[in-house]
């Protein structure tokens, strides 16, 4: 599941530490995963899960580019926790609280796994909203994205996702699209979905085309936004030092997208071409590299961030009560 670091501006628990999540969260999928498995094999009881959080040392070629104030944030706490980390790897109490319940037993491996893997997708919408002292308010339509659903659930781990981001650019908020920031580029990326079977046709004006059958209305060229998104991840990569490619994707899983005799640097991809293209996004290989955490790290510094205290939330809750 690919790690979804930023959603609008919600305070996210990647933007605390994100030298640390990323490699704590595939450990803790992974371990819960067997963890469940073996005990569905077993047939052993899943309703009461044992709260189980692992510390996942940092690897080192990841660990390198950032500061030694930074390395030194990140190891701050106390000789009694680490006694107890180096004693039992669990992490301290609420931060890393992935704890998959089933209350029905799975007739197969697809089924558990489905099942798992939708827990697994709640817990990462509470990552990209939440911290331990911090909430922001998620808009419940996220959990029933089937866009977001998609790049979260099945593309790899090692994909670090933005889902239309709100970053300060001059002081000023700015919604971008969708960027994904794999080990080997940064994805920009702008959807075009309206009605299914709708044909997409670049007039080569500000406005584009939308045919369906015999009706024909105007949208804004897609590409402005497509541009204008590469041009501020650029701006923000070369502000930070960052070496990284940019790479353009115009996608439409549902509908056509037409430019008769045009040829640009995005790449196009339709409903006919989506499928073959998405697996092709699922098969990599390559592990977290340092210059793609540095991507990422360039972007969240200048995103936006709406949120209250979770004690003050907490608070009220109470008083409701």
């Amino acid at each position: 599941m690919a790690q979804l670091v930023k959603l609008l501006d919600y305070v996210s628990r990647y933007e605390s530490d994100l030298s640390r999540y990323p490699t704590q969260y595939i450990r803790l999928k992974r371990y819960q995963w067997e963890r469940m498995k073996t005990q569905w094999e077993n047939r052993d009881s899943l309703t009461e899960w044992e709260q189980m959080n692992v510390e996942v040392p940092i690897e080192p070629e990841i660990e390198k580019w950032f500061s030694p104030i930074t390395r030194l944030f990140s190891k701050r706490t106390t000789e009694e926790e680490r006694t107890v980390v180096e004693e039992n790897p669990v992490e301290v109490e609420g931060e890393f609280d992935f704890s998959p319940k089933l209350n029905y037993s799975p007739s197969n491996l697809k089924q558990l796994r489905k099942h798992y893997l939708e827990q697994l997708f709640q817990f990462q919408l509470k990552w990209a909203s939440s911290t331990l002292t911090q909430k922001s308010k998620l808009d419940l339509r996220y959990m029933r994205d089937p866009l977001l659903r998609s790049f979260a659930q099945l593309l790899p781990d090692n994909y670090l996702l933005f889902y239309y981001p709100i970053l300060k650019v001059k002081k000023a908020p700015v919604e971008l699209d969708i960027l994904i920031v794999t080990p080997v580029e940064c994805m920009c990326i702008t959807v075009l979905e309206q009605e299914s079977m709708a044909a997409f046709v670049d007039t080569g004006d500000r406005f584009w085309l939308k045919k369906i059958g015999n009706q024909e209305t105007k949208l804004l060229n897609p590409m402005i936004s497509l541009n204008r998104m590469e041009k501020i991840v650029d701006s923000i990569f070369k502000n930070n030092d960052v070496n990284f490619p940019i790479k353009k994707y115009l996608i439409s899983r549902n509908g056509y997208i037409d430019r008769p005799g045009k040829s640009f640097d995005a790449t196009v991809v339709d409903r006919r071409t989506y499928e073959n293209w998405f697996t092709a996004l699922k098969e990599s290989p390559l592990p977290l590299k340092s210059m793609q955490f540095k991507a990422a790290q360039s972007i969240l510094d200048v995103g936006q961030t709406t949120a209250m205290s979770s004690l003050f939330d907490h608070e009220e809750e109470q008083k409701e009560n």
